[in-house]
């Protein structure tokens, strides 16, 4: 049953993304019996949803849903049974961002469903990293989703364009944008992605100042920031929640808690689109199972003596690959006990 009374809209399912590929997914009876509802924010036990017209909360739990099923996340689609009020299934989804559950990297962590762009957050300060930044776009190329590099608290740094050459220097023709937060002037750039029924999730860091953004964009202070520390500018999580928030430009924003720690989960494709320079040199190599350490005929080991490849970038290649070889080999290993 509904877990609180409907509060009325005037949205539509349009307004709130949906689109021919979720309409496809429902048989006559579903039209029938049922109405498709967003999940807009997850809470304990609870998730706050939107359909046409009303928005309401209901419980995220599924009759005879298996672990192993799909579960209400943000930016899903969830059919909701007209009568009862309680959902029936979760439709399938167009991507899905997750992650390896900090403390325990036998779970997995769905962070946000049915994204279009993904703003990859980092501050133009002492806490700004091109390896983590090459983390995000790992996920973002491995999910398929569009990722925009946004560097914050340009307003703080004498030289934020150097921030901007780092970021660019990762990946050929990968947009980024240097933006003031607390300046809703300067973030007007970043409507071009968040037109109407369009959703863009944010990844970064805490303290890089995605609340902030999310308020400038939004035209509100209402949701809260926190001064990062003065010493490392290293900040502090303000996001508790994974939200999705509206836009005057008729798209949404989905803020998530910020991640300091992100296990990559299977995410081989991403690696190689984000290192494709190693990958094509490694096809040279005279073993094909080369670990491009001391073996003979190593074409990568070749291209970083000559300045083609850098070591810090081959070491960065040789973590994140070993990093998701480990994770996807030990599902494998706990069935084999």
């Amino acid at each position: 049953m509904l877990l609180r009374p409907m509060m009325p809209t005037d949205e539509t399912l349009e307004d709130l993304g949906w689109d021919d590929y979720f309409g496809a997914q429902l048989s006559d009876e579903d039209a029938r019996d049922c109405h498709p509802v967003r999940v807009m924010s997850v809470h304990r036990g609870k998730i706050a949803v939107a359909g046409a017209g009303a928005r309401h909360i209901v419980t995220p739990y599924i009759a005879g849903a298996q672990p192993t099923d799909d579960h209400p996340t943000v930016g899903d689609w969830v059919l909701i049974d007209t009568y009862t009020g309680l959902p029936v299934r979760v439709l399938h989804r167009k991507n899905l961002f997750k992650r390896r559950a900090p403390g325990d990297p036998r779970r997995e962590q769905m962070i946000a469903a049915n994204v279009d762009t993904v703003f990859l957050v980092a501050s133009c300060n002492e806490d700004f990293s091109v390896a983590r930044l090459e983390r995000y776009l790992v996920l973002a190329h491995d999910v398929g989703v569009t990722p925009v590099v946004v560097l914050t608290k340009a307003d703080l740094a004498e030289t934020p364009e150097t921030y901007a050459a780092a970021a660019r220097a990762i990946e050929p023709g990968l947009r980024v944008e240097i933006v003031n937060g607390r300046d809703p002037a300067a973030v007007t750039g970043l409507a071009d992605w968040c037109g109407p029924g369009q959703t863009v999730a944010f990844l970064g860091s805490s303290g890089v100042g995605k609340s902030t953004l999310v308020n400038s964009l939004r035209g509100s202070d209402s949701i809260a920031t926190q001064p990062i520390r003065a010493n490392d500018s290293t900040g502090r999580h303000t996001t508790t929640v994974r939200e999705m928030h509206r836009l005057a430009q008729g798209g949404w924003l989905l803020d998530t808690p910020g991640m300091r720690e992100l296990q990559l989960a299977d995410a081989a494709t991403g690696i190689a689109e984000i290192f494709d320079d190693f990958a094509s040199a490694a096809e040279a190599c005279r073993f094909s199972d080369c670990s491009h350490g001391v073996e003979p005929g190593c074409a990568v080991q070749a291209a970083i003596a000559t300045g083609e490849l850098t070591k810090v970038r081959f070491e960065r290649w040789q973590k994140l690959g070993a990093e998701e070889r480990a994770a996807t080999a030990k599902p494998t290993k706990r069935r084999s006990r």
